[in-house]
């Protein structure tokens, strides 16, 4: 029996593309094609297909978003993540919404042919070629951060959204003090307010992403 893949995707030649290659497989069958996150809800809700592959960047909405709401309602369905972004926090990402692969759409045919099948057959096992050098980048990047626990508890105040008269009286510092210990978190992360701290942060893995909010 073919693999039942749906294809969600807002470009209509990035599904064209993917449909063309399921069609020259045997052991793959593109069953629905959806341009947007709600199509896709709807299509795999009547279909009970085993992939659907999901871009990132959908015209209504995040398409990893999307991947962690069809885990919850689908513990079995494959859910290989296709994206245009390479970049490592992108990558990580995919992994916490807990699909099933993640993928490059430059990547070679075969790659995500792979990546279909793998997903239909260990769904909850995530696979990406670039994961292992991923990791070690992070790795190396926290070494190098080397925040103090000071540091890191600043952090974690800094992104539940604690002002700094507030993040002193927690710690029962002064406000100067307070002012100095972000100043110097600032200053290890390269960022020069709140926002770039908590983005630099969540982009080297100091923070989780459904953690942060500001």
């Amino acid at each position: 029996m073919a693999i039942e893949v749906v294809v969600v995707d807002g470009h209509t030649l990035t599904r064209f593309g993917l449909t063309t290659l399921a069609a020259a497989h045997p052991d793959l069958e593109v069953v629905a094609e959806a341009s947007t996150g709600a199509e896709a809800v709807a299509f795999i809700a009547s279909l009970s297909p085993d992939v659907v592959t999901l871009a990132v960047d959908l015209p209504d909405g995040d398409g990893l978003h999307l991947a962690r709401d069809l885990r919850d309602r689908y513990p079995s369905l494959g859910i290989v993540v296709l994206t245009a972004h390479g970049e490592d926090d992108v990558l990580f990402r995919a992994l916490e919404t807990g699909a099933s692969a993640f993928v490059g759409k430059s990547a070679p045919v075969e790659e995500i042919l792979c990546a279909i099948r793998h997903a239909s057959v260990a769904a909850s096992s995530f696979t990406a070629a670039g994961l292992a050098n991923a990791m070690a980048r992070r790795h190396a990047t926290a070494a190098r951060l080397a925040l103090s626990p000071r540091e890191r508890e600043v952090l974690m105040l800094l992104r539940d959204g604690v002002s700094i008269p507030a993040i002193a009286r927690t710690l029962y510092v002064s406000p100067s003090t307070a002012k100095t210990y972000v100043s110097r978190l600032y200053e290890k992360l390269g960022a020069s307010n709140r926002a770039q701290a908590l983005m630099t942060a969540l982009s080297k893995g100091l923070i989780r992403t459904d953690a942060a909010t500001a």
